[in-house]
């Protein structure tokens, strides 16, 4: 099933669950995700909307270079997270539990719930009291933290209207006297109760703008020091018309240690046929490059020294096609239904990455081959669409040159000895490594087997 992705623009992001899993984006709870790579806020509120902008890729150029400024502002102003998650929970519930009453209705439950609490040790009197403390500790803190951001010469033009819409909230008279007040002093009902109602009636909804601003520093904080731990970088996005693609030293953002290659795509060059060993390293170079995609497209930084791109309506992969038993499919019957379901996004016109790993696996060479030539032939002409095609069938790769916009790349295996070794590093061309045999002889699989070297 295709997700649709909707975001400020009115149009939608197109990726589907398949592509999704293959890739590892949404993983919430799985530490090889990207998701968990990025998954370093301090709060619910902070996870949720974390949650939202990676289930939300953005089709407008502006907005995603306006939200990676705003990342990177926090990540080279090096603003730590001053609240007490806990401390933010209960005043969440707190502010949401609010019943609807006039002044006078609450004192009468402020009043009530005090004198059964002493009674009958009624709880509800002391929630309300913590609700109360958390409340105006926490907006004593943020009052300081938009002080703070507020003074820096360097806050973003475009956020400076964020900024400004805060500092009117506190300058309020009675925003002013609840962060005077001393939260932990003793206090009379009346007080309480006017405390009370202030902050979960008359200023409810500036209590609201002040914690999903809370939020969004959570999120705004933890992307910039992810960004600055792992050496990543912003991608620069440009209008999808464009229809190019660069990037130095692109790599995989989960794999620490991962090895970079450089990448250039255009209308023009629109197809790049990789091929390569298997081992050698194509298909996490292809996860790197859609993932990175996918990331630039909601703002967040990229594993790589460099990256420009122009608007992308959606990413489709094929790299994990399976079988389906219960569908009755075979290996090959899905491939064959997955490019379908790729040449149908195709078609509608739309501005896609796709990624097709080692087409048709499931099926002999012969009919691989002439699969594999087609396909790639086909896509092709679709000068809109950037295509990655991968294979380990070498000899299709003669047959495309006849095309000027298919560039062709492979990942080298450097033999010592008898031993294959892999340098992840791109080449340009087509590779004429072929280990496949030596690395079963390697394995000692045909002596387990009974069968003699040169018999084989």
């Amino acid at each position: 099933m295709e997700t649709k992705m909707a975001n400020d623009t009115g149009m939608s992001f197109s990726i589907d669950k398949q592509s999704l899993d293959e890739l590892n984006l949404l993983g919430k709870f799985s530490p090889g995700s990207v998701f968990f790579l990025f998954k370093q806020v301090k709060s619910s509120g902070g996870e949720q909307l974390l949650e939202e902008m990676f289930k939300n890729p953005l089709l407008n150029e502006e907005a995603i270079n306006e939200r990676s400024a705003l990342f990177k502002f926090f990540g080279d102003a090096n603003f730590t997270f001053p609240f007490d998650p806990e401390q933010l929970n209960i005043m969440s519930d707190y502010v949401d539990g609010a019943v609807p009453g006039t002044h006078i209705v609450n004192y009468a439950s402020v009043l009530f719930k005090s004198i059964t609490s002493r009674i009958t040790r009624d709880e509800q009197f002391k929630q309300l009291i913590l609700g109360l403390q958390a409340t105006i500790r926490t907006l004593k803190k943020c009052y300081s933290l938009v002080i703070a951001i507020n003074g820096n010469e360097k806050v973003p033009d475009f956020y400076k209207w964020r900024i400004e819409q805060l500092m009117q909230i506190f300058k309020k008279d009675e925003l002013s006297k609840l962060i005077d007040t001393d939260i932990y002093r003793s206090m009379s009902a009346n007080n309480i109760a006017s405390y009370d109602y202030l902050i979960r009636h008359m200023l409810k909804e500036h209590v609201s703008t002040l914690l999903n601003f809370i939020c969004e520093v959570d999120v705004n904080i933890s992307v910039g020091n992810v960004a600055n731990t792992k050496g990543f970088i912003y991608a620069r996005a440009y209008p999808k018309k464009q229809n190019m693609f660069r990037a130095a030293d692109l790599r995989h953002p989960a794999i620490n240690g991962a090895i970079g290659n450089n990448i250039e795509m255009s209308d023009r060059s629109n197809v790049i046929f990789l091929t390569g060993a298997n081992m050698a390293g194509k298909s996490t170079w292809m996860k790197s490059i859609a993932i990175n995609m996918y990331l630039a497209h909601i703002g967040f930084p990229v594993a790589a020294k460099s990256m420009e791109f122009s608007i992308r309506e959606g990413i489709y992969s094929s790299i994990n096609v399976g079988d389906n038993i219960g569908a009755g499919y075979s290996h090959f019957y899905a491939e064959v239904l997955r490019v379908k379901q790729a040449a149908d996004a195709t078609a509608t016109g739309k501005r896609l990455l796709l990624i097709f790993d080692e087409l048709f696996k499931g099926t002999n060479v012969k009919d691989a081959y002439d699969g594999t030539l087609a396909v790639t032939e086909a896509f092709a002409e679709y000068s809109n669409c950037l295509f990655i095609v991968s294979t380990h069938i070498i000899e299709v790769g003669e047959a495309l040159k006849k095309h000027p916009n298919i560039q062709f790349a492979y990942m080298p295996t450097v033999m010592e000895g008898a031993v294959p070794r892999y340098t992840y590093k791109l080449e340009e061309g087509i590779t004429e490594d072929r280990q496949g045999m030596m690395i079963i002889r390697n394995e000692n699989i045909l002596s387990l087997m009974g069968v003699t070297q040169n018999q084989s």
